[in-house]
C-alpha cells in the first residue's frame, strides 16, 4: 500500500500545533506497520538552512495557478525511515512564520497544486493521497478537475483529514477563477456562503473524510461545533468518520526522557517524579510545600476554556493548590495570568511563551493537567500529561472525551466534567484536591493514567483499515 501524506506542517520540520505533531509522528506509525508512506510539505526556509546538507534535490518544475506560473523545485531526505518530500518556492515559503500573510490563500493553493504537479515527475505512485487541513484541502478539488485524465491518477483515491473545523480556509469569491483557476464549471464546489471555501471543496471531492477524534466526528454535524460546516458534512455523513490521534512514545518517554531531571516509569515512579516535582518548584520559584501542583501548558485563547479558569483561578489558590501556567495568545489571558501570578508570588508561575523544554518538565513534575476546552477536536497535551503521570481533568468534549476516563469508579485514569461552566469545573477540581490527599487513592491513579496507551498502535491500524477500505472504492 502507497501514501501520499500531504501536509503544511511536520515535525521535526516545522510545526505550530497538533497537524504537526500529527504528521511527524503517525507517517512514522504507519511505516512500522508496512505501509509505504511519504510525507510532503512545503520548504520552508527554517527547513532549508537547517537541513542543507541533508536536502537532496530531485527535479524542478513550472506550476500554472490561475493566470502566474510558478517555479516548484522538488527536494528529499529521510527522517525516521519515512521519506519526506520538500516543495521549493522561495516567495511563497522563505518566511519568518508559517501562516498569517495576506496571500495564504495563494501560497497554498500552490502547495496543493504543486503536490499533483511534483507526482508526474518523482518515481512514486501512491494508491491513496491523504490530505490535512485547508492548506491541503484543495488536493481533493484539483485532483478532479485537472489530472483524472492522466493514466497515473486514473486509481488514486483520496482521504482528507479535518484537524480543527474552525480554520477552513475562506477567501472571497473571485479568488476561485483568479488565484485558483478553476473552471466556472466547478466553481459549487468551493463557493460556500458566498466565499470560496477550501475545506468545503475537500469534503465535496475527497473519497472519506475523517477527523482526529470519533467524538470530534459526531459534533461537527451540530452547528454548535461546525463553524458553519453542518449541512455539508451531513450530506456527506456516509463519508465521515473519527479516529483518534496518538503521540510518539519514542519521543514522550519519561523512563528515557534526557529532558527531565529524573526518569520514572509505570512501577517505579514515586521517587523520581517527586524530583521532577521539586524542580519545577524551584524553576517557577514557587512555595516547597506539597500542595499539589495543577498546569497548563497551552495557547491562551477562549476556546481552550481560559474564561472558566479565570473565574475558579482564585478559588484553586485559596483551596491549596498551586498553580502554572507556559503559553501565548489573546492578549486579555496573558495579561490575566501574568497579574495573577504577580498577585500570588510562590503560589502562581506564569511564563507567557513557547519553551517546548520547558512544557516537558511541566509534564513530568505537575500534579494535575488542565483542559476545560469549550471545543476540543482531539488535544494531545492530555496525552502527554497521562504518559508522564499527571493526572488530566478535562471536560468531556472531542478527544478529550475518548482519552480520559473519570476515575470515580476507580477505574478511570483522570477528572472529567460535562457542562461548561466554572462550577463544573471548580467541583472537578475539588474532587481531584480530596483524592490527592489520599495516597492510597493517588498512586494507583498515576500508574493507570502512565499505563494508558496513547500511542498510535491503535490508531495506526484503524488507518490501515481506512485505506484499505478506500482503495476498494468504485
Amino acid at each position: 500500500m502507497k501514501v501520499l501524506f500531504c501536509s503544511s506542517e511536520a515535525v521535526p520540520f516545522a510545526a505550530s500545533g497538533g497537524l504537526g505533531d500529527v504528521s511527524g509522528s503517525l507517517p512514522k506509525a504507519l511505516k512500522h506497520e508496512g505501509v509505504d508512506i511519504r510525507v510532503i510539505m512545503p520548504l520552508y526556509g527554517r527547513i532549508k538552512e537547517k537541513y542543507i546538507n541533508e536536502l537532496k534535490f530531485i527535479t524542478s518544475f513550472n506550476v500554472t495557478l490561475g493566470w502566474r506560473n510558478q517555479y516548484c523545485g522538488v527536494f528529499t531526505m529521510e527522517q525516521d525511515d519515512v521519506t519526506f518530500y520538500f516543495l521549493d518556492n522561495e516567495y511563497y515559503f522563505s518566511r519568518p512564520g508559517l501562516y498569517g500573510y495576506y496571500d495564504d490563500g495563494e501560497r497554498f493553493a500552490f502547495f496543493s497544486k504543486a503536490i499533483l504537479e511534483s507526482l508526474l515527475y518523482i518515481d512514486f505512485s501512491p494508491d491513496i493521497i491523504h490530505t490535512n487541513d485547508w492548506q491541503s484541502a484543495l488536493v481533493n478539488l484539483y485532483i478532479n478537475v485537472f489530472y483524472r485524465h492522466i493514466p497515473k491518477f486514473y486509481n488514486i483515491k483520496t482521504i482528507f483529514t479535518i484537524h480543527n473545523i474552525q480554520y477552513q480556509g475562506r477567501y472571497s469569491y473571485d479568488t476561485i477563477g483568479d488565484v485558483l483557476g478553476i473552471p466556472e464549471n466547478w466553481a459549487h464546489h468551493l463557493e460556500y456562503q458566498g466565499d470560496a471555501n477550501y475545506m468545503k471543496s475537500a469534503i465535496e471531492n475527497a473519497d472519506k473524510v475523517t477527523t482526529v477524534s470519533p467524538t470530534y466526528a459526531k459534533q461537527i454535524l451540530d452547528p454548535w461545533f461546525s463553524h458553519g460546516l453542518d449541512n455539508i458534512l451531513r450530506d456527506r455523513q456516509f463519508k465521515l468518520s473519527g479516529i483518534l490521534n496518538g503521540i510518539d512514545y519514542e519521543i514522550y518517554n519519561p523512563r528515557e526522557d534526557k529532558i527531565i531531571v529524573k526518569n520514572f516509569y509505570a512501577d517505579a515512579f514515586v521517587k523520581n517524579k517527586a524530583i521532577c516535582k521539586r524542580e519545577l518548584v524551584s524553576i517557577f520559584e514557587l512555595d516547597e510545600d506539597d500542595s499539589p501542583i495543577i498546569s497548563m501548558v497551552t495557547r491562551l485563547v477562549e476556546h481552550k476554556g481560559l474564561d472558566i479558569v479565570r473565574d475558579v483561578a482564585q478559588g484553586l489558590i485559596d483551596k491549596g493548590y498551586k498553580l502554572i501556567v507556559l503559553g501565548t495568545g489573546e492578549k486579555q489571558y496573558e495579561e490575566f495570568f501574568k497579574s495573577f501570578g504577580e498577585k500570588h508570588s510562590g503560589r502562581v508561575g506564569v511564563k507567557i511563551a513557547f519553551i517546548p523544554e520547558l512544557a516537558r518538565k511541566i509534564y513530568a513534575g505537575s500534579d494535575m493537567f488542565l483542559m476545560p476546552s469549550r471545543s476540543e477536536p482531539c488535544g494531545l497535551s492530555q496525552m502527554i500529561a497521562l504518559r508522564y503521570g499527571t493526572i488530566p481533568i478535562v471536560r468531556a468534549t472531542g478527544g478529550l472525551k475518548d482519552s480520559v476516563n473519570d476515575c470515580s469508579d476507580g477505574e478511570g485514569n483522570g477528572y472529567t466534567f460535562s457542562s461548561y461552566s466554572a462550577d463544573e469545573l471548580y467541583r472537578c477540581c475539588i474532587r481531584a484536591f480530596d483524592d490527592y490527599q489520599n495516597k492510597k487513592v493517588w498512586k494507583p491513579l498515576v500508574k493507570r493514567a502512565m499505563k494508558t496507551d496513547c500511542s498510535w498502535n491503535n490508531s495506526a491500524k484503524k488507518y490501515i483499515k481506512l485505506y484499505e477500505d478506500t482503495i476498494k472504492l468504485w
